[in-house]
């Protein structure tokens, strides 16, 4: 059996950059148009062209979002964009629509084509029919119980590739399917342009004391009925890929960088831990320690043993849980004079205690010292936002690391 595929997501060039360096095999990313994910930086042609020229230089495929539900106007220009997308370079797209996917047959018929999670595919019967209709890849709904995914893939044929997502935000709505976004804001969730008001707080009133909310989750912040919590599956490596599946895919487009690798890399290590001995694999719980320190909500399994409807409860009472405080990326390394130059984050001063995270290996501690501005002179303070500072650093590090507090100093 071929190895299972980490799938990360890249928002903008930043995120695509760092999800390469962290361990993805594979990235996700949308141009300006029709993808799901309308408000995270998204990519125009020539900068698509040029991260996956990236991507590709590291052996790590791209794959395409063009999965909104498509709307008449959205037909008049979309052959001219495939077109692009195919000179890009772009290893596959992700569609959910069928009508796009016809256009993308007949105007690229040589494209791999993935069948989004919104075509809510939930059967072996489904994945059959749009592999009929030409897609390699289906990335399963998130409703799915690990148990059906094991049934649907005994049932259908070996040349179809099974995608799940294993980490991030999950949705209320049945694949993502969501109608609240437009009702109350006209941004269409269906169309990329989702406001999440499941994540907003809500109150309920009787319709003569309109004057008189009532909390129905009583804090001070609102009631979160809608909330959902996160999805995490790093201590189910082993039973997802003895499922059969061909990607484990991370949600996290419009999330922040230092999410996108701390996430990737723990899974990179975990899924390179069982490899590299299944019947002895044993889980590090470092790794969720790790995922803790990115923003997030509580985390959970999902549907993955427990089906909708019974007792898997996903709503959360609550909103992020605010991770570690990152305070710089490095941006170079001197072995010489043992510096490293620093683009700020957050502020730190003379003599703090800080952890390097880096591509590889376990993160280690140092203290903030001989802190200099970008013209060589000393400062006791890094104040100012972006600002480019260097710092002793006696341990080699690789541009692309992450510097933070420590958990128990935020």
């Amino acid at each position: 059996m071929k190895r299972v595929e980490l799938l990360s997501p890249a928002g903008d060039m930043e995120k695509l950059k760092a999800a390469v360096m962290y361990g993805a095999d594979a990235v996700y990313l949308a141009g300006k148009n029709y993808g799901l994910r309308a408000f995270s930086g998204n990519f125009a042609i020539d900068e698509l062209t040029e991260g996956i020229t990236y991507a590709h230089a590291s052996g790590v495929k791209a794959f395409v979002t063009v999965n909104i539900s498509g709307h008449p106007a959205d037909f008049r220009e979309l052959p001219g964009y495939l077109l692009e997308l195919e000179r890009s370079g772009a290893d596959a797209l992700i569609v959910s629509d069928p009508g796009i996917l016809s256009v993308v047959k007949d105007v690229i018929p040589g494209m791999e084509i993935h069948m989004s999670t919104q075509s809510n595919i939930t059967n072996a019967a489904s994945c059959e029919f749009w592999h009929r209709a030409g897609a390699k890849r289906i990335v399963l709904a998130r409703e799915l119980t690990l148990e059906e995914i094991k049934s649907i893939r005994k049932e259908i044929s070996d040349e179809i590739e099974l995608e799940v997502f294993v980490h991030g935000a999950m949705c209320v709505a049945y694949s993502g399917r969501c109608l609240l976004s437009a009702l109350y804001t006209g941004r269409d969730a269906n169309r990329g342009e989702c406001a999440q008001p499941c994540r907003w707080s809500y109150r309920i009133s009787e319709r003569k004391h309109e004057d008189a909310p009532v909390d129905l989750y009583e804090d001070d912040r609102g009631s979160y009925i809608l909330n959902s919590k996160d999805l995490c599956m790093i201590e189910h490596i082993p039973e997802l890929i003895e499922a059969g599946i061909s990607s484990f895919k991370i949600e996290g487009r419009m999330r922040g960088v230092f999410y996108v690798s701390t996430v990737t890399k723990a899974y990179r290590e975990a899924i390179d831990s069982y490899y590299a001995d299944p019947e002895g694999y044993s889980f590090a719980p470092v790794l969720l320690d790790d995922l803790k320190k990115t923003v997030h909500r509580e985390f959970d399994t999902g549907f993955f043993y427990s089906a909708p409807g019974t007792d898997a409860k996903i709503s959360y009472d609550d909103t992020y849980i605010k991770g570690a405080k990152v305070v710089g990326i490095i941006t170079g390394y001197d072995p010489v004079t043992g510096r490293a130059m620093v683009e700020q984050r957050n502020k730190i001063s003379e003599g703090d205690r800080l952890e390097i995270v880096s591509p590889k290996g376990r993160h280690f501690t140092i203290k903030a010292k001989d802190l200099q501005d970008k013209e060589g002179a000393r400062i006791s303070a890094t104040p100012h936002p972006k600002m480019l500072y260097s710092m002793a650093v006696r341990i080699p590090v690789v541009p692309g690391s992450f510097i933070r507090f420590p958990e128990e100093e935020k």
